[in-house]
């Protein structure tokens, strides 16, 4: 993960909308956008909001698997092979 220098990345919001496009087009990594002198949000590229976001789903399903662990809602493998067997039987017919 890109670590975000917060002494190059923060721009009051005057700054920002005065020079939006130019700050758009060079969005090479997150900037912090202030309004009266504390951060009131965060700009970042498409590309970059896609990746933290699959990231979080991926950290989620681990949590949920490893939570599902816990409470032992776990099968074995032929028990597995079986639900398999059963669903691709009902999506043929």
């Amino acid at each position: 993960m890109k670590s975000i220098s917060v002494a190059d990345g923060v721009i009051p919001l005057g700054e920002f909308k005065t020079h939006a496009p130019r700050y758009l087009k060079n969005l090479a990594s997150p900037l912090i956008i202030t309004q009266n002198g504390r951060p009131a949000g965060v700009l970042m590229s498409p590309a970059e909001y896609d990746r933290i976001t699959e990231q979080q789903r991926f950290l989620e399903s681990i949590a949920a698997g490893m939570s599902d662990v816990a409470a032992g809602r776990v099968m074995n493998e032929e028990a597995l092979k079986e639900r398999l067997a059963t669903a691709r039987k009902l999506r043929c017919v």
